[in-house]
């Protein structure tokens, strides 16, 4: 297997080659770089201007593929390759090349005009996200590491999707030896109280979510040690604030973290469909975020 790395042609950031590389640090597999370039019509009676316009192509594909090779001097001792491709579509093509090579997911990078150490989707990235049948991994702008992936934390919400997710998340975790973390999240918006009564029954809600949230924590621990898990590898946790900026941010972040979300189980169009609490997990995350579809069912 591989990690295939989606590769902008003259993309000033190697973000998803960094994280690229980390997940070979945690579990070795070579790592392969695509640039997808556009593909010339093809008539059979191609003039000059489609002649011109493929070696335009090819050109932008072998500048592009030098490019990842020198980002790939940032890590060396990891196999890793750097090849362009020509196609009609970029989120289909890298797709195509991932099913070709048995990738284990797909890696890229954030949008050039997101913050530094904050994730973004492309329109592209955002059509790959949500059609990809392999997890897809997302880097922060700007993002560089030297560590493994150490800890992996995953957003737990005892639903049908949550309890799925947990048991992919747990063999990720294995492979790469890396602990296991799950958080809850419970973010409550602020409201003017307008009487008393009103926000005293508002904070009972919220601590009767803590309660059934960490007795389902507790039987997802249950779980996650028949499955081999000790309890130094494993870690619990509930975010609680009034809005997901500080939720996501409170829990706590070091370097060799990663997040993983899954798909909305209420979706049936999409291979995945980010419900509304995954998609403000990945807009204020600042560690790389691993995008899982649902399993079909």
């Amino acid at each position: 297997m591989t990690y295939l790395v989606g590769y902008g042609p003259r993309h000033d950031d190697r973000s998803a080659i960094e994280l690229a590389f980390q997940f070979a640090r945690s579990h070795p597999e070579p790592v392969v770089a695509v640039s997808v370039v556009p593909r010339g019509w093809g008539t059979p009676l191609a003039g000059g201007v489609d002649r011109e316009y493929e070696e335009w192509a090819a050109g932008e594909g072998r500048l592009s593929a030098e490019l990842a090779l020198a980002d790939f001097a940032h890590h060396p001792g990891i196999p890793a390759e750097a090849v362009w491709v020509a196609g009609r579509s970029a989120p289909a093509t890298l797709i195509e090349q991932a099913v070709a090579r048995d990738a284990r997911m797909i890696v890229v990078g954030s949008a050039e005009d997101a913050e530094p150490g904050r994730i973004r989707l492309t329109s592209k990235t955002d059509r790959l996200v949500h059609s990809s049948p392999l997890p897809v991994a997302i880097a922060p702008r700007s993002y560089r590491t030297s560590s493994a992936v150490t800890r992996v934390t995953v957003g737990f919400r005892d639903d049908d999707a949550s309890w799925s997710l947990l048991n992919r998340v747990a063999q990720f975790s294995r492979i790469a030896s890396a602990r296991m973390r799950l958080i809850t999240f419970l973010v409550n918006p602020s409201r003017r109280p307008v009487t008393t009564d009103i926000s005293h029954a508002q904070t009972q809600v919220i601590e009767l979510w803590a309660v059934q949230a960490a007795a389902a924590q507790q039987e997802a621990a249950a779980h996650l040690k028949t499955l081999g898990f000790s309890d130094d590898e494993l870690e619990y946790g509930i975010a609680a604030a009034g809005d997901w900026g500080t939720a996501v941010s409170s829990v706590g972040w070091t370097e060799g973290d990663v997040m993983v979300v899954g798909s909305s189980s209420t979706h049936r169009l999409a291979q995945v469909f980010l419900g509304s609490s995954a998609s403000k997990i990945l807009r204020h995350a600042s560690v790389p975020v691993v995008v899982v579809p649902g399993v079909a069912g």
